[in-house]
């Protein structure tokens, strides 16, 4: 016990000098006022260390929840600093509340609807957008343009009016970060804070622009919703949650998987709505389990979830003792910060497998260039709706193996086994996808064209191994096949049936394909007639 509350404060120690100034500078991601990270730090650390599951994650505002918090204020089209306050508060409580209501609904697989290659596409996508609207702030420029691509032809054209003390300042921290990042337990970011603020004077007086006053109010605040639409605000908050939880669970996961640790997503499911909803009601940012944070956590040791509250408490003192320091940390410092952080996301090497087994490449650059060319909200919905698409197309071009005999009882594809013995007035097929609406009539055509190609086969054996269920098309495609093999003389037998399917066919009751047709457990059964009749 005293072994684990040393390592877990010792843990809370080192990371409490990352979180702060990640927290500082993804308020300024979000375009929120810099307490607005700070609330949301201790909402996420607290609620998660209560409720949560993990013993290593941990909850806080990440880069990708501000700067979709950050588009969808721009979408709604806000303008002043309390409009933007107000309008946050509201999405960050809808999207705890709807963290809830699908831990309630236990909907804690959910993530999985976001492929693995949509969801590094989108976080390389995402980082590279984060990364070039931190120069504007890096270099001192109040830019006009939102879009990426507009963004960069603006900073290019406006190159004389960048102020090249701040980007100095920024660079030296970026590099500072990056040398730092590879000596183990060195809080690179505090030492990078501390340097800053100790030279804020000097570069103050050369123009270089501080953080400037952070307000924390542990009041409940009175705000109102500016008069925008409410489905908006729906449709905001469930984008947030969905893409919240995917980063957390991912995060989670991995680490659990490392350590043999379980994993319970309705329960972090809870733990997540209630950190958004507290830090909403307190004016913060969005939270989730970020990567960084989590990562930095398990090595630095910790053992149990309750490292997240120490250091909760650790920054809680920080902020007591040194707030009006913390007010001094130069602007482009903080965007250095925030760089360095989403620089992780930004290694080609992510994609290097997806090229090497030639699979899902086309996804996951889509979802690169869905979030450069859409942004970050619609970027999204494109990525993963160019996913589901792709499945579809490979769903509907069915491919029929026709399959032959090798030793006496296994059969297998005559094509990559071609000397797989086809017994003669005899053709065994086999459906090499799920069996559904949207390929059980081209499957259908292959399999008469196959009978076609042989007059004189009299049984046609359907291997359905693939088929965990079969929908209505599907059911009605197989009895339109029933009759026209009668048609032609032949008859059909089904092998390999999963429980669902042989139920939906049951519940059919399609005349040619009655009880003992549906019981052949293999295709060699179904091959020589053997039946089994379950007990």
């Amino acid at each position: 016990m005293t072994r684990t509350l040393s390592a877990d404060v010792l843990a809370g120690l080192s990371i409490a000098g990352l979180l702060l100034p990640e927290a500082v500078a993804y308020s300024g991601v979000a375009n929120l006022p810099p307490q607005a990270g700070v609330i949301a730090l201790f909402a996420g650390l607290v609620c998660y260390a209560l409720i949560g599951r993990s013993r290593f994650a941990i909850v806080s505002a990440t880069s990708s929840s501000a700067a979709v918090l950050a588009s969808a204020m721009l979408a709604v089209g806000v303008n002043t600093v309390a409009e933007r306050v107000a309008l946050a508060s509201a999405l960050v409580v809808g999207t705890g509340i709807a963290f809830a209501l699908a831990g309630c609904l236990r909907l804690g697989a959910m993530s999985n609807l976001i492929a693995r290659p949509v969801l590094r596409g989108y976080a390389f996508g995402l980082a590279l957008v984060i990364a070039v609207k931190q120069w504007p702030q890096l270099v001192d420029l109040h830019a006009q343009a939102t879009g990426f691509f507009a963004l960069i032809t603006e900073l290019l054209h406006r190159y004389p009016s960048w102020q090249m003390p701040s980007l100095w300042c920024g660079l030296a921290a970026l590099a500072g970060l990056f040398v730092l990042e590879r000596i183990s337990r060195v809080p690179g970011a505090l030492v990078v804070i501390v340097v800053s603020i100790v030279a804020s004077g000097a570069l103050a007086a050369h123009g270089v622009v501080l953080t400037g006053p952070i307000h924390l109010s542990l009041a409940l605040p009175q705000f109102t919703v500016p008069q925008v639409r409410w489905l908006p605000l729906v449709e905001f908050s469930l984008a947030l949650m969905f893409i919240l939880y995917a980063e957390s669970y991912g995060s989670i996961r991995t680490y659990a998987l490392k350590h043999d640790d379980e994993v319970q997503p309705n329960r972090d499911l809870l733990a997540l709505g209630v950190a958004n909803a507290v830090s909403g009601i307190f004016q913060g940012t969005p939270v989730g389990a970020g990567y960084s944070g989590t990562s930095a956590n398990e090595a630095a040791g910790a053992q149990s979830r309750f490292a997240g509250l120490y250091a909760a408490a650790i920054v809680l003192a920080l902020v007591l003792v040194c707030l009006r320091w913390i007010e001094r940390i130069p602007e482009p410092v903080l965007a250095a910060i925030v760089i360095h952080a989403v620089s992780k996301s930004l290694r080609v090497s992510v994609f290097r497998n997806y090229f090497r087994w030639q699979r899902d490449r086309l996804v996951a650059l889509a979802a690169v260039l869905a979030v450069i060319l859409f942004g970050v909200l619609n970027g999204l919905l494109v990525a993963i709706a160019f996913s589901v698409a792709m499945l579809l197309k490979a769903l509907t071009r069915p491919r029929l193996s026709v399959l032959g005999r090798v030793g006496e009882h296994d059969y297998v594809s005559i094509t990559r086994f071609p000397k797989a013995l086809v017994l003669p007035g005899m053709l065994v097929v086999r459906p090499e996808e799920p069996l559904f609406f949207g390929n059980a009539e081209p499957l259908f055509t292959q399999a008469r064209e196959a009978v076609l190609r042989q007059p004189a086969v009299k049984l046609v054996v359907l291997s359905l191994e693939e088929s965990a269920d079969l929908d209505s098309t599907a059911l009605e495609s197989l009895g339109d096949y029933c009759t026209w093999l009668n048609s032609h003389g032949a008859q059909l037998r089904l092998a390999r049936l999963k429980d669902a399917a042989r139920d939906a066919l049951v519940r059919a009751n399609l005349p040619q394909l009655s009880g003992p047709a549906l019981d052949y457990s293999s295709v060699d059964d179904a091959v020589r007639g053997q039946g089994v009749t379950p007990e």
